[in-house]
């Protein structure tokens, strides 16, 4: 692949933790699965996670989604004890992160599935190891980015805060997702999506119901429905290289 060629794939970052951005990522994976496609995931690091010998709660909620049955080290390189931010969590369990094994995990996914679905840690920001961010990972892997936001007071400083250091950092951005919309919102959520469209400079891909009292693989199957029905779904194949498809 030459360097200046994007994968096929996305990396899925968040405006902030607990966007949602698993799930997301699960659905897209679900949906393209459904479709008879050859779909990989990947979560490069992952924190909090009880039982490190096995994949974490996010790992596993991709694979499943993916109906991959990839060796765990391909699909979560890192797993650490600890729900923190990673550099942090690696250093308080003497972890090293390298960059470079996070890049060879990849492309081992790349030359088994035709799409990979990778999903970052926190926000763009967040700390991997040492100098390295989880904007770099997604520089490495040369995917381009989909970002998760929320609909909440709050909204459009965090996603343009999010898109605008994408861009300051030569970013491809395939779109952001509204996650979680509350079936009765308040006024700020339910004037976020007009808001966000006229102040991003990335296309607005769809806005998506909050689920509640819901198991997770429940939840992923419900998102997974609203992306394949959403107006944006043909720029997210397009984006995923799969412009027919749509």
């Amino acid at each position: 692949m030459a360097a200046a060629e994007m994968g096929q794939g996305l990396f899925i970052t968040g405006t902030d933790t607990g966007v949602g951005k698993t799930v997301v990522g699960a659905a897209i994976a679900r949906m393209l699965h459904l479709q008879g496609i050859n779909v990989g995931v990947m979560k490069p690091v992952e924190s909090g996670v009880t039982d490190t010998s096995r994949l974490g709660p996010d790992a596993q909620l991709l694979a499943w989604a993916a109906g991959c049955d990839d060796d765990i080290d391909l699909v979560s390189p890192y797993r650490l004890k600890e729900a923190l931010a990673p550099s942090v969590a690696a250093s308080r369990e003497k972890i090293r992160i390298i960059p470079g094994v996070l890049q060879e995990r990849f492309e081992q996914l790349q030359k088994k599935h035709d799409i990979v679905i990778v999903e970052g840690a926190g926000g763009l920001m967040a700390p991997v190891t040492g100098g390295i961010l989880v904007a770099d990972v997604a520089r490495m892997l040369n995917l381009p980015l989909l970002v998760v936001t929320h609909p909440r007071l709050g909204t459009v400083n965090h996603t343009f805060l999010t898109t605008f250091a994408a861009g300051q950092l030569q970013l491809p951005i395939a779109g952001y997702l509204i996650n979680r919309m509350p079936a009765n919102p308040d006024p700020a959520s339910e004037t976020a999506p007009h808001t966000l469209a006229s102040l991003v400079s990335a296309d607005l891909l769809g806005v998506l119901p909050e689920v509640v009292d819901k198991e997770p693989e429940q939840i992923v199957k419900l998102i997974a429905s609203e992306i394949e029905s959403s107006p944006g779904l043909p720029l997210l194949m397009t984006a995923l290289g799969l412009k027919g498809k749509a």
